[in-house]
This record gives structure tokens, C-alpha cells and sequence, in this order.
């Protein structure tokens, strides 16, 4: 079953493409080469985790396949849109209108409630689900009207989460969403992104250095020094609720 369902996603069009991004940060006198030659895809509806230790460019990767950041050279297209020599207009229209994002910290807005932290991007977005959909999808129905403060680490990226889909993203990016999670709440985030790319189909890519998380995608992209070190297909993917670290 599982195998074939990574045959099915093998052959899904190709939504994203990189190719030989390198990015460099000038540090004073110092050049920090963050990515040197990185050639990186997503297909529709796939769940991929780049891993990599501190360092590695994963983030960075990250930030520029989502439009927040720019290449020193190379490549970046989602679709039929050019975003390597994108204007800041044209690339903040892309993050609103195609990308969704969860970071390690929740950023959230602590004098709303979870339904209003959900609906700052709803009121802005062209086709958004309710507010109270978004957070039923990420199982916290019953907690609309809490305050962040009246929430766990784990209900706050929930609701974080929720915020990133409600206006129905075609890609899902997180940068460790469990990074400041411990396992337990950390599983129940992970599943939420499971649940979201499996009953939305929204491309999702899971950055993170918890080796683990890997079993739970479709494919896995290992950096190291910028560059990709490894790269392989998951023939039976774990559940999250089936991980340990």
C-alpha cells in the first residue's frame, strides 16, 4: 500500500523547482556560504523533510523556495511563476496567494484569541476557510476562544498552524514546527501536518535535525554544508504518532 502510494506521488507534476542555488551572507571581511549548488523539487501533494544539523542551509533553503529570501545565484520557479529576479511586490503577492508558513515560534498575537489569531489571515486572503474550520482541522474546536496564554506550547503551534492553512495554501513550509515541543506535544503538531497534506493535499515541506521525523515522509532530503548530501524515498512511511526521539 504504502509503496504504491510512493509510486503514485512519484509521478505528480513538479509544483516547485530549484536549481544551483547558492546563497551568500557577507559577516564583516567574511564570506558565509549558507547553500553552494543546491538543486532542490516538490511535487503536488507531497510531504518531504529536509534534515540537517544547525548550519547545514536548511532554513535558508527554506526561507528562499517561500519567497522571504533570495539566491546569490541559481534558480528558484513555483509553477509558472519566475521568482528568482521577482520584485518584493511580486514575491510578497506569492507568499500571500500560495505559501503558508509555521515557524518554531508561534507568533502569535497574545490579546486574541485563537479564532482571531486565525482570522488576521483570513480577512486577507481570497478563498479562506472559516476560522473555526482551520482549527478543527488541527483539533482545537473546542478552544476558539482562548487567549494564547490559556493554551499549551503544543495548542499554540496548532493554532499557528491553522493561521498557515486557513487560507489554503498550495505549500505548507515549517521550520521546526517540534523544536520547542517535547515529544509528546510534539507528535500531536506532526500529525496535524500529516492530516493536513493527506485530507488537503497541500504540499508540505518539514524542516528539522530530529532524524526521526524522517520516517514520516514522503521524501527525505539530508543537508550538510549547504549542500544536499543525501536523498531518498520513504517505501513505508511511519505515522507520527509512531515516532520516538
Amino acid at each position: 500500500m504504502a509503496t504504491g502510494m510512493s509510486q503514485v506521488r512519484e509521478a505528480r507534476r513538479v509544483v516547485l523547482r530549484a536549481r544551483g542555488l547558492t546563497k551568500v551572507y557577507r559577516m564583516g571581511e567574511v564570506d558565509v556560504h549558507a547553500l553552494r549548488g543546491v538543486d532542490f523539487e516538490l511535487a503536488e501533494g507531497e510531504l518531504i523533510v529536509l534534515l540537517g544539523a544547525s548550519g547545514s542551509g536548511k532554513s535558508t533553503l527554506l526561507n528562499i523556495i517561500g519567497g522571504l529570501d533570495v539566491p546569490t545565484s541559481g534558480e528558484v520557479s513555483y509553477l509558472d511563476h519566475e521568482l528568482t529576479h521577482a520584485g518584493e511586490r511580486a514575491l510578497t503577492r506569492y507568499r500571500r496567494e500560495h505559501v503558508g508558513f509555521v515557524f518554531q515560534f508561534y507568533n502569535l498575537i497574545p490579546s486574541l484569541t485563537a479564532r482571531e489569531n486565525v482570522a488576521l489571515v483570513t480577512d486577507i486572503s481570497e478563498d479562506p476557510m472559516r476560522p473555526e474550520e482551520a482549527l478543527e482541522r488541527v483539533g482545537l474546536g473546542a478552544r476558539l476562544n482562548h487567549f494564547p496564554a490559556q493554551l499549551s506550547g503544543g495548542e499554540q503551534q496548532r493554532v499557528a498552524l491553522a493561521r498557515a492553512i486557513a487560507k489554503r495554501p498550495a505549500l505548507l513550509l515549517c521550520d521546526e514546527p517540534t523544536g520547542a515541543l517535547d515529544a509528546k506535544t510534539g507528535r500531536l503538531v506532526l500529525e496535524a501536518i500529516a492530516r493536513i497534506n493527506q485530507d488537503l493535499g497541500t504540499t508540505t515541506a518539514v524542516i528539522t535535525h530530529n532524524a526521526p521525523i524522517a520516517q514520516m515522509a514522503d521524501r527525505v532530503i539530508t543537508l550538510m554544508d549547504g549542500q544536499v548530501a543525501s536523498e531518498r524515498r520513504n517505501v513505508q512511511k511511519k505515522s507520527p504518532s509512531e515516532l520516538e526521539w
